[in-house]
């Protein structure tokens, strides 16, 4: 059995509890008691969450955990001496040990990431990097894994963290039956952005959301603006001036911009050569794909695949 410690504090984010409904599931799909869950806080009893109601826990004590992870909040406070003595206590006799967004400066009170690769929450990241030089931190990254410290982006990215672990013990295909009894969509990968194209766009119109959601499922094929004003039931001078407006970019940038995004996620996922995730977004040829890594992120798909292996 897999013993899971959250570690609670007061104003602690509430979202972070939806972790053990992933470790939950888990047990339920492998029909086997395979993770246990425990709360814990520096001095047990009722803690209360941001949200303002009160969760029940257990004092710290000598109990070993097999995972051990600090949840986040909505600001940074500073660790009480009592958490940071816990974590340096309980790092040697934990397999793995993480935090949730601004948990992880917790962890680095601690000296736990000296040395190593974390992130956070994007809006705490400069702070976290400038407060304790001695981390690399990724701040656009939903999770990272650096050794045995697994470290998360802010709200949601919690649930992306909780089935990592799961994967990292009962493999893919337990995951994705995980996954799809929680009904989620994609499980984003640790290496992927905290943001999404989509969410930058924002289009206001049901047209200009329809049109994008098609060029989304579509990349791969002629995406001019013909095809998507005919989506969007628009002329194609109509459909540039309303997607313009309501964006904020061209309709051409904004596919490019999807395309990047995908192409990235193949790349992230490790089983694609950059020719194949070339035709298969839709940029046609590597060297237009080139161009565009280029201008977007400085550098060419090549050295980006690089460094993901690394």
């Amino acid at each position: 059995m897999h013993s899971v410690g959250l570690i609670l504090y007061p104003g602690f984010q509430v979202i972070g509890l939806s972790m053990s409904a992933t470790f939950e599931v888990a047990n339920i799909v492998t029909r086997q008691p395979i993770y246990e869950i425990t709360l814990v806080s520096e001095h047990g009893g009722l803690v209360m969450t941001s949200a303002g109601f009160g969760v029940d826990t257990h004092a710290f004590d000598d109990r070993r955990f097999d995972t051990l992870l600090v949840l986040g909040d909505n600001v940074v406070r500073p660790a009480s001496p009592g958490l940071i003595a816990y974590l340096r206590q309980s790092s040697a006799a934990t397999r793995r040990i993480g935090s949730i967004c601004t948990g992880s400066a917790a962890l680095a009170e601690a000296g736990l990431l000296d040395g190593r690769r974390a992130t956070t929450h994007w809006q705490h990241a400069p702070d976290l990097q400038k407060s304790y030089p001695k981390i690399k931190v990724d701040e656009d990254r939903i999770f990272v894994n650096d050794g045995p410290i697994w470290t998360a982006a802010g709200m949601s990215a919690c649930v992306d963290l909780s089935l990592a672990l799961v994967e990292n013990d009962l493999g893919a295909g337990i995951t994705r039956l995980v996954s799809r009894q929680l009904v989620l969509y994609h499980r984003r990968a640790g290496g992927q952005s905290q943001f999404s194209v989509m969410q930058d766009l924002d289009p206001k119109s049901d047209r200009v959301q329809a049109a994008l959601t098609y060029a989304r499922q579509h990349l791969k094929t002629d995406l001019s603006v013909g095809t998507l004003a005919d989506v969007a039931h628009l002329s194609p001078r109509q459909f540039s001036r309303v997607f313009l407006a309501e964006t904020g970019k061209s309709p051409a940038k904004a596919i490019e911009n999807l395309r990047l995004e995908s192409a990235r996620m193949m790349m992230e996922a490790g089983h694609h050569s950059i020719d194949v995730v070339a035709t298969e977004i839709g940029f046609g040829d590597p060297e237009r794909m080139r161009r565009a890594f280029i201008r977007a992120y400085g550098q060419p798909p090549q050295v980006f695949m690089k460094t993901l292996r690394a």
